[in-house]
């Protein structure tokens, strides 16, 4: 085999890697979904605060699970409660007095579809809802205290009826023995509470207790499923990397929950563009707790648990601890980290190990869209850039390629110079590469130059909240689905959606773009002449049938991109082989391949 021709085939092999590699762990769902579709709640548990358990130092353990409860209504379930209204400009919902929990938020501004009359987001719930999800805030004794503190059905009083961004809600607790607490919640236009607790000890002797922070998730929770993106239980504490704990592995946790020190950080759950997480005052020590209890349905944890604190009679402490409930938000996120000063608060966000890279173009692509108002323009317009970018480097590859055409008269002269001798053909081939300074990769530089773009991009369309419901133009509402369009029921005009099918739903989904693409391609490849080589011949020729498929459920918004950047590369490459005076082979190889077969 030539040094051609294994270049050749390792440069298809690599793009067949890449694409296959993608398409198993970023674009097919990791198992399609979660195996076990989200089952009804049978029980609900306790933040712990009432029963906790102690280590033997007096610190309190994880908590125990409670008795299982029937499910009820999310109507039901609210008016368990007393409840104080919830309504910002992006949030509606209600604070139980009951436990003084967090657990009814909807975002306004998002719905389920791209059709507005579609239901808001639900993000948290009440406890014995089904998907119940919440956060609470409370205190911990100190082991063999016996002190009373307010607990998960201690029931508040609030000066008020609705917490707004403009007016915070009061809340008052007395627990007996002298502990009285006031619960400062407030929330600011987006997705920050800011819950401020003064404690006062009017007893005679002093209390020691600890501080215990809590979010709450019941049972399997409904999740995409893609393994591009994290969704599960995550965080930081102090000087460690992110925390990122899927359900599943949650669940395999040694003794069922990971505890972490430190100082500076956040902890709770995420899910593709929502999440709910603890974040603690930035200067003071804790412990973040991931934990899972319960199998059918199991309930998982995040709690961030403070230091001892002695409160002596007569005595007052402070303690403030801040919730995000909310739109994952880009921006928004920065400026909460900057501000706030969040350790690591961006990370919230699922930038990938190559965040480096997948970060810039995020910010490029935004920055493009404050201009022209389309994010599907962006992608064209970033294409461009990036094409502009790397053009001497391409400049430099096409020209080899265009060299490497203008010499094949010599190559088959050398082919018949050695009829019986590999070696020595392949030999001479490369002398005539090293006088004719060619390189025989040069080749594969443009596609490997577009890989990088590509896993990029990728990423952004996928786990940026500003991505999602994006539309294009035509037919293209949602820039990071796949093309809702499909060949296989006529794009449309039959009734039945072809992804469906049981075991080739999968290969099945085919729209417009993804055909462009694939004819993008094809013309593409025909701009070379055809290879000899029977086995080339055919590798090119499926090439871009492969790879149309492969792209099919893809995000809209890359095979738009991927379109582009063919169609970029075809013109590029054309006036690059026109002004080195090499024969563009496209319309020769189009004709080759519609003619009927000459008779032998």
């Amino acid at each position: 085999m030539t040094q051609e021709n294994k270049n050749l085939i390792l440069a298809i092999s690599l793009s067949l890697l890449v694409v296959f590699g993608w398409q198993y762990f970023y674009a097919w769902p990791q198992l399609e979904k979660q195996r076990f579709a989200q089952q009804q709640l049978q029980q609900v548990q306790s933040n712990g605060a009432a029963s906790p358990v102690t280590k033997p130092n007096g610190q309190p353990a994880l908590p125990g699970a409670a008795p299982e409860v029937a499910i009820q209504p999310l109507e039901t379930a609210l008016a368990a409660s007393p409840r104080v209204a919830i309504d910002t400009p992006t949030l509606k919902g209600s604070i139980a007095l009951k436990g003084a929990r967090i657990d009814d938020i909807s975002l306004k501004a998002y719905h389920e579809t791209i059709d507005p009359k579609s239901p808001i987001i639900e993000l948290l719930k009440p406890a014995t809802a089904e998907g119940a999800y919440f956060a609470e805030f409370g205190y911990v004794p100190q082991a063999g205290s016996g002190l009373a503190l307010p607990g998960p059905d201690s029931l508040w009083t609030a000066d008020g009826t609705v917490l707004s961004s403009a007016k915070p809600l009061i809340l008052s607790f007395d627990a007996g023995q002298g502990l009285t607490f006031k619960r400062s919640i407030s929330v600011d236009d987006q997705y920050m509470f800011t819950i401020a607790d003064s404690i006062e000890n009017k007893g005679a002797a002093p209390a020691n207790f600890f501080t215990h922070s809590t979010i709450e998730r019941h049972g399997n929770p409904k999740i995409s499923g893609y393994a591009v993106l994290h969704e599960g239980l995550l965080g930081v504490i102090g000087d460690s990397r992110v925390q990122e704990i899927t359900y599943a592995a949650m669940n395999k946790e040694t003794g069922g929950a990971r505890t972490l020190k430190g100082e500076g950080g956040w902890l709770g759950f995420t899910d593709k563009y929502w999440s709910a997480v603890l974040i603690p005052d930035q200067k003071t020590p804790f412990n973040g707790v991931f934990s899972v209890s319960g199998t059918a349905n199991p309930t998982y944890r995040t709690e961030a648990l403070g230091e001892l604190t002695s409160l002596a009679p007569g005595a007052t402490t402070e303690i403030k601890t801040q919730l995000f409930a909310g739109v994952k938000e880009t921006a928004l996120i920065q400026k909460y980290q900057d501000g706030l000063g969040i350790k690591n608060f961006d990370l919230m966000i699922d930038w990938g190990w190559f965040y480096f890279i997948t970060k810039p173009m995020f910010w490029l692509l935004s920055h493009i869209y404050g201009y022209v108002g389309n994010f599907g323009i962006s992608i064209l317009l970033i294409t461009v850039l990036v094409k502009g970018a790397f053009f001497p480097l391409a400049n430099r590859s096409y020209m080899s390629m265009a060299r490497m055409k203008a010499v094949q008269p010599k190559i088959e002269a050398i082919k018949k110079l050695y009829p019986d001798d590999k070696q020595k053909q392949q030999q001479a081939t490369m002398e005539l590469y090293k006088t004719e300074k060619i390189n025989p990769v040069a080749g594969c530089l443009p596609m490997l130059i577009q890989i990088p773009v590509f896993f990029s991009l990728y990423k952004v369309l996928f786990v940026t909240i500003e991505m999602r419901q994006a539309p294009f133009v035509g037919w293209i509402k949602d820039l990071s689905a796949p093309d809702p369009t499909n060949v296989f029921n006529l794009f449309g005009l039959l009734p039945y959606d072809p992804t469906h099918v049981p075991l080739l739903g999968s290969f099945l989904a085919l729209g417009v773009w993804p055909l462009v693409m694939g004819i993008s391609m094809f013309i593409q490849m025909k701009m070379n002449p055809e290879p000899a080589d029977p086995v080339q011949k055919q590798m090119f020729t499926y090439m871009p049938i492969v790879f149309t498929f492969m792209l099919g459920t893809f995000p809209a918004g890359l095979v738009i991109y991927w379109t582009w950047n063919n169609l970029l590369s075809v013109l590029q490459q054309g006036l690059i082989m026109n002004k080195a005076g090499v024969k563009i082979e496209l319309w020769d190889n189009l004709k080759s391949l519609f003619s009927p077969k000459s008779a032998k």
